[in-house]
């Protein structure tokens, strides 16, 4: 080793970033999204929950489910991240569980889908 030379410096386990804050964004993203989804079909389903999801009268349900799902997504992130803080979380899990939350609430909302859904 040449003395003079400066030392590289070696990430180990202990004093890598965690990345726990990232994933917690990432899924809480996700769930927001499959929220928005899971709102979007049960505002269409029923009318009773129409009227609850109606926020300003004239957006109609939209208001409440888009707002809820806001309010999802902030929960959800507020609480992993707190959970996560200082943890290493495998990214490939929190991806793999953030694409099949984001692609189920993207078909949540596609109509077609959620007509076939509801029997109609």
């Amino acid at each position: 080793m040449n003395p003079i030379a400066p030392q590289k410096e070696i990430r180990t386990a202990q004093n890598a970033t965690p990345t726990g804050p990232a994933c917690a964004a990432i899924l809480a993203a996700a769930i927001g999204c499959l929220a928005l989804g899971i709102l979007a079909v049960l505002g269409d389903a029923s009318k009773a929950i129409a009227s609850k999801l109606t926020f300003y009268r004239p957006t109609g349900p939209l208001s409440g489910v888009t707002s809820l799902a806001i309010l999802v997504w902030l929960l959800a992130w507020v609480i992993l991240a707190a959970l996560w803080r200082n943890k290493t979380v495998r990214l490939g899990r929190t991806l793999a569980a953030s694409f099949i939350f984001l692609a189920l609430g993207l078909l949540l909302t596609f109509p077609p889908f959620a007509d076939l859904l509801m029997g109609r």
